[in-house]
């Protein structure tokens, strides 16, 4: 899937204005070559037709020079010199087109600025998305079990090895420096989002992460793991809907085995 960058490559932003610059010069070009193409082959032509069909003609001829199609019409003495000097011309712009051209799209930060603005349409429209914080080994699969339950899922990471591998899972992925986590969950669309898991394993981050994500959505449901009682009251004053502690859990579990076991043995 999809990684939108929340601290955008400048220089892919650049690289591209850059490219479509370029591209305009080279248009410009090829519009003056074909310009000067069909005047200089109607100013030569010494047939007796009529202004207009002498001007259709070298706009024919002008635009199979420049297209290098070279369906031309039949040139005198003149304009076959003019010709041979508007080819080499047009070898000259192609070339300087091509050096001009050749490889600025195809950068690593060019190719962070595409999939953002394609990342843009589609968080546009999410709706209805679970979104889970983190990807460590908690939120991978936490993340998985939704996506497999048919839930969309949106992950919010801070390192760029957990974007790629959550990404690699299928996820749709916000990536933001810590420091810029705030313009993360910003981005996270959580005025849509059906509900959010905080995984990662700061519970400090934990409970900042909760309160700004009630504050953004009040009515949102949230679940994140405590490690006691006193915590999980932290949790919920800052606006959990959820709070999981997993000791609780884990001896549960243990007790429940082992009375098991013990009830089966005797």
């Amino acid at each position: 899937m999809w990684i939108f960058r929340v601290d955008e490559p400048r220089l892919g932003v650049i690289r591209v204005r850059e490219w479509r610059r370029r591209v305009r010069h080279t248009i410009g070009l090829l519009v003056l070559l074909l310009g000067s193409a069909a005047t200089g082959l109607v100013i030569l032509d010494q047939s007796n037709t009529s202004f207009p069909n002498k001007m259709f003609a070298a706009l024919w001829d002008g635009v199979n020079l420049v297209t290098t199609l070279g369906a031309f019409g039949e040139f005198n003495q003149p304009q076959k010199v003019f010709m041979l000097l508007a080819m080499v011309a047009t070898l000259l712009v192609g070339g300087f087109a091509v050096s001009r051209l050749t490889g600025m799209l195809s950068g690593d930060d060019v190719m962070a600025y595409r999939e953002n603005r394609i990342m843009e349409r589609k968080l546009e429209q999410l709706a209805d998305h679970v979104v889970v914080v983190g990807f460590h080994s908690l939120g991978e699969l936490v993340s998985n079990r939704l996506h497999e339950a048919g839930e969309t899922v949106l992950v919010l990471v801070g390192d760029q090895d957990q974007a790629d591998r959550a990404a690699d899972s299928g996820h749709l992925v916000v990536l933001g420096s810590p420091d810029a986590f705030d313009d993360v969950l910003k981005g996270a669309r959580l005025d849509s989002a059906k509900a959010m898991v905080v995984t990662t394993p700061d519970s400090n981050n934990n409970l900042a992460i909760t309160l700004l994500a009630h504050t953004l959505n009040a009515s949102l449901a949230i679940a994140v793991p405590g490690e006691n009682p006193l915590r999980k009251g932290l949790f919920e004053s800052a606006g959990a809907s959820n709070v999981v502690i997993a000791d609780e859990i884990i001896a549960n579990a243990l007790v429940s085995k082992l009375t098991t076991t013990v009830e089966a043995a005797t």
